[in-house]
């Protein structure tokens, strides 16, 4: 899910959720102020708490993986690559930023 689906997830406030998330990994910083006030506003300081400390968990879950060098296995990324097509996972960001694709080595 992203910003560009009018969905919520079936949760409440879905859509302001990946909003804010949208924001913390690629928005600019008014938009993530914004979306950041909003979540305040709409859900209250605890939940915007609760959101940020996700959205780095998730950050920082990804960058230790990273950091070790962890690839995409060549095997791997050929089984995946129809699904990953369909949801979009090779535009998110991190994605982008490893070039989407496995080590031939892996």
């Amino acid at each position: 899910m992203t910003a560009d689906d009018a969905s919520d997830g079936g949760i409440d406030h879905g859509g302001l959720l990946i909003r804010f998330a949208d924001a913390v990994i690629a928005g600019s910083d008014d938009e993530l102020k914004g979306v950041r006030n909003e979540v305040a506003d709409t859900m209250g300081g605890a939940a915007l708490t609760d959101a940020a400390a996700v959205a780095a968990l998730f950050n920082a879950i990804d960058r230790v993986a990273d950091s070790t060098g962890i690839p995409l296995e060549a095997a791997k990324a050929e089984d995946s690559a129809d699904f990953r097509a369909d949801l979009g996972v090779d535009r998110f960001y991190s994605a982008q930023e490893k070039g989407a694709q496995a080590r031939p080595d892996a």
